[in-house]
C-alpha cells in the first residue's frame, strides 16, 4: 500500500513539474492574422434590395398569361447567389438571374403567371439566396374574369 501511495506521488510531481510552459509562446501570430480575416470577411452578407414586393396585374381574362418583373439591387458588402425561387402552385414560374450578382450590380427576377384562378388570386413567390434571412418572398395578384363573363361584357341594367 505505502509503494503505491509514493507511486501516486512521484506521478503527481512529475506531471505537475512537466506542465510548467507558456502556454502563451505557443500562438502563431500569423494563424490570428488568418482567423480575423475570415471571421471578418464571414460578417459580410449580401442584401436585396427590391424596387417592389408586390405586383397587380389588375382585372384579367381567365388563361391569359401574363408576366412581370421584380428589379433588385445586391445593396450587401458580399456577392448574393440566389440558390432556388419557387412559387406556392405551378400557375406561377418564376426565373432566376444565373451566377451571382456583385455588390452595387442589379438582377431581375422574371416571373410568369398564366392567368388560371377565378375572382382575386394572390401567389407568393419565395426567393432563396445567402442574405442574412435566407428567403425573401415577393407577391402577385390579380382579379381573374372567367372567359365566358368577359365575352359577354359587363351587365347592363334597365
Amino acid at each position: 500500500m505505502r509503494k503505491i501511495v509514493i507511486t501516486l506521488n512521484l506521478v503527481l510531481v512529475l506531471a505537475m513539474v512537466s506542465c510548467k510552459e507558456n502556454a502563451s509562446s505557443k500562438i502563431n501570430t500569423e494563424n490570428v492574422e488568418v482567423a480575423s480575416e475570415r471571421d471578418a470577411a464571414a460578417k459580410k452578407l449580401p442584401v436585396m434590395s427590391f424596387e417592389k414586393v408586390e405586383h397587380d396585374f389588375g382585372n384579367i381574362v381567365q388563361n391569359t398569361p401574363q408576366e412581370t418583373v421584380f428589379t433588385f439591387k445586391n445593396t450587401g458588402d458580399a456577392p448574393l447567389i440566389i440558390t432556388d425561387a419557387k412559387s406556392t402552385c405551378g400557375c406561377t414560374v418564376p426565373k432566376k438571374p444565373n451566377g451571382p450578382i456583385s455588390p452595387g450590380e442589379t438582377g431581375e427576377l422574371v416571373v410568369n403567371f398564366n392567368g388560371s384562378g377565378a375572382n382575386a388570386v394572390t401567389k407568393v413567390i419565395t426567393v432563396t439566396a445567402n442574405t442574412a434571412k435566407g428567403t425573401e418572398q415577393l407577391r402577385i395578384k390579380a382579379f381573374v374574369t372567367p372567359k365566358d363573363a368577359a365575352a359577354v361584357g359587363p351587365l347592363k341594367q334597365s
